[in-house]
């Protein structure tokens, strides 16, 4: 970690690229488990099992979904989703009183451009610490040059999303939503497309707090309400997380990975989730494409005009240069 900290003290020279701005206003069977978590030879695995019994799971048969991580209820004609209601879950919570002494420094995830086709190495040493905890930054391992695409959602502005999800339909580019539990009361509509449309919806906590800054019991509450909501009024759960602020610490990270969640962080992102600071189409697609590279994860706010505009060009632009666009679940 202080490999770590030291780069980020660099990054004070560097335009900061962090996830979120306020508002102005597949399958998962039982035997879950999330990746080896353990850090160091003193430290105590993480509990990589949850006891929780869900009987109506079935297999997702959604396109761009390849099954992995996503729980949906049993086939039904009777819901919007076309999925049964799942049972709530209650995880236990590992080492609630973080009694290994994992780090609790605030860390918020930013990063130089990447340039010439290659991520900035400060994306790439990130990756080699979050590959400890299961979490993804940047795709080493795809042997293609692949994108991934995401969006976070705390609010909705002028109907954007709805205007981003025909974009991705037209070029058939699947898309992981990460939204708060206050977007998808209020957007039902929007979820529900998201997921009979192929695309994650991805939790991004309940109340969007900095989980640098609460405990792990608060930690598990905040995803746990969101991922219930889904369970019970979608019949769906997929297990990504995005940090709100894209804030963190080292004992989030394990925190989260207990519960059986992939962190997603990004390696191409841009001021754009300020609807005060309108720059243009042409200054979105040219931003967003300068800084692609293979294995990247794309950040891209709903809210932005600029992104809706561009979308349609940065996906085509990227595909003329041998880019493949995958779902998180293609993801190994």
């Amino acid at each position: 970690m202080k490999k770590l900290f030291c780069i980020l003290i660099t990054l004070c020279l560097s335009a900061s690229l962090c996830a979120c701005g306020s508002s102005p206003g597949g399958v998962m069977t039982e035997n879950r488990t999330a990746p080896d978590t353990t850090v160091g030879e003193n430290t105590e695995p993480i509990n990589k099992q949850t006891e929780i019994e869900e009987p109506d799971e079935t297999e997702a048969t959604l396109p761009y979904l390849s099954g992995q991580r996503i729980i949906t209820g049993a086939p039904t004609d009777g819901t919007e989703t076309g999925f049964c209601s799942l049972e709530k879950v209650s995880y236990p919570i590992s080492d609630p009183n973080n009694t290994r002494g994992l780090s609790t420094k605030k860390i918020c995830h930013s990063h130089g451009p990447a340039s010439g086709g290659k991520a900035h190495f400060t994306v790439v040493d990130f990756q080699k610490t979050f590959d400890k905890y299961g979490a993804l930054t940047l795709d080493q391992k795809s042997s293609e040059k692949t994108l991934y695409l995401t969006f976070d959602c705390g609010w909705e502005y002028e109907n954007l999303t709805a205007r981003v999800l025909d974009i991705l339909k037209e070029k058939g580019v699947p898309a992981t939503f990460f939204c708060t539990l206050d977007h998808i009361k209020k957007q039902p509509e929007l979820i529900v497309r998201m997921i009979k449309e192929g695309h994650i919806v991805g939790n991004h906590s309940t109340t969007h707090p900095s989980f640098s800054s609460i405990d792990r019991t608060k930690m598990k509450s905040e995803i746990e309400q969101t991922e219930n909501y889904l369970r019970e009024n979608f019949g769906y759960c997929a297990k990504f997380f995005r940090f709100p602020a894209g804030e963190y610490n080292e004992n989030a990270l394990d925190l989260v990975a207990s519960l059986g969640y992939t962190s997603v962080f990004w390696s191409v992102a841009y001021n754009d989730w300020n609807v005060n600071q309108i720059k243009g189409k042409d200054y979105a697609v040219r931003t967003v494409c300068e800084r692609l590279h293979p294995g990247a994860v794309i950040l891209l706010h709903s809210v932005s005009k600029d992104n809706a505009e561009a979308l349609g060009e940065i996906i085509d632009k990227a595909r003329n240069e041998g880019y493949v666009f995958k779902a998180l679940t293609d993801y190994n």
